[in-house]
């Protein structure tokens, strides 16, 4: 496992805990409930993901599930942004800094993503080749 590897799942889930402590601090009306449970969720599905990519058997499943801790970072940015501009504008500081991390985490995926699906080409390239010859 690369350190990259191992540093995302570290900041996945540091994410994940500061959005939890975070949000157990607030107050809010229960109308709002399902919005803050969205983002509980997307944000803990990071990690978890991350950690059931890493288990998976095969490269399309690693690729699967890195994928898919993309899309719930990506979703946690809407809530997070959502909450920020709606309830909790008091909380704009606190918001923008979980925010500028989901963005450095989604940024971090979709490299990793990227990397690991070209890599994945290269060698079934090379396995063609060698194939021919």
């Amino acid at each position: 496992m690369t350190a990259t590897r191992v540093d995302i799942k570290h900041r996945a889930y540091d994410f994940a805990k500061q959005t939890v402590l975070f949000v157990g601090k607030q107050e809010y009306k229960h109308i709002y409930h399902s919005l803050i449970d969205q983002l509980l969720r997307s944000s803990a599905s990071v990690g978890a993901n991350l950690v059931e990519g890493y288990a998976g058997s095969s490269k399309n499943d690693f690729i699967k599930f890195y994928t898919i801790a993309l899309k719930s970072a990506n979703e946690s940015k809407f809530w997070l942004c959502l909450l920020r501009d709606t309830i909790w504008k008091e909380h704009e500081g606190t918001l923008n800094r979980l925010l500028n991390e989901a963005n450095e985490i989604s940024k971090i995926l979709a490299s990793i993503i990227i990397k690991t699906k070209e890599n994945s080409k290269k060698k079934m390239l090379s396995l063609f080749l060698i194939f021919l010859f």
